[in-house]
């Protein structure tokens, strides 16, 4: 039934239906949370979570959005009879490439002693660890290796899906160069250059929003801090696709609507 009603969401355009449907999960748990921080804590607490929410919301909007963008030009070449290229364009190199992986693998990784405490019992030195450093989640050890992991997972996804030599070769086969970089393999290590310089604030942010609801269970009297971690990525990064979509599809009425 879900699976229908996300592929029906996604055959009306509006955006990716299964998507949106993890959004509305996720949004409807806020109200609970919410309150559960109000019962907990007070409502200076849940009025002090409530604004910190609003900016942490505002700044992954930012981080998401924010790129860098390589202006790029193309020489005029004849081909037969007609002159093409002269046209400047640039590369947008988002500061946030990898988006959520990098989280998912890092908690993907932990789990693992979880996983492997489940099959060895009888080991009690490692059932002590696993309760210890991994379980509660909120040991300092546990919240340093996973900040570590989410950066180094950023940098890997990065490296994997932006390959700088392929595009400066791409750019060298159509005529094309960045100002003042010469092409080919020049081209390919400032570019590398770039991308290493803006991908590293962006694994510091969200290495930061991941691990901010470990730190704040101490503020919320250990009630789960409802915006960080992946929630709040997935729910931002949805909205702002869905809104794309949205966007995209009253311009194509508007088109539609002038030509006849």
């Amino acid at each position: 039934m879900i699976m229908w009603l996300g592929e029906l969401v996604t055959d009306r355009g509006v955006g990716n239906g299964m998507s949106i449907l993890i959004f509305t999960s996720i949004a409807s748990q806020l109200p609970s949370q919410g309150g559960n921080i109000l019962n907990a804590a007070g409502g200076f607490v849940f009025a002090l979570v409530c604004l910190l929410g609003l900016a942490i919301i505002v700044s992954v909007i930012f981080i998401e959005q924010a790129q860098r963008r390589i202006p790029v030009q193309y020489a005029k070449r004849m081909i037969g009879r007609r002159m093409y290229g002269g046209t400047s364009t640039y590369i947008p190199l988002k500061v946030n490439q990898s988006g959520v992986v990098p989280v998912i693998f890092a908690s993907s990784l932990l789990y693992l002693p979880t996983l492997l405490g489940q099959v060895w019992q009888d080991n009690e030195a490692f059932q002590a660890f696993v309760a210890r450093f991994i379980t509660k989640g909120n040991h300092p050890l546990y919240l340093l290796f996973f900040f570590g992991l989410i950066i180094f997972f950023a940098y890997f996804y990065t490296a994997i899906t932006f390959n700088p030599t392929e595009v400066a070769d791409n750019m060298k086969k159509y005529g094309g160069f960045i100002p003042g970089i010469r092409p080919g393999r020049p081209t390919a290590e400032y570019l590398d250059y770039i991308l290493n310089r803006i991908t590293l604030p962006g694994a510091l942010f969200l290495a930061t929003i991941s691990v901010l609801p470990y730190l704040l269970l101490g503020l919320t009297k250990d009630v789960q801090f409802p915006f960080g971690g992946t929630a709040v990525l997935i729910m931002v990064g949805v909205g702002l696709e869905t809104v794309k979509q949205i966007e995209s599809q009253l311009m194509m009425r508007n088109y539609e609507g002038f030509l006849r």
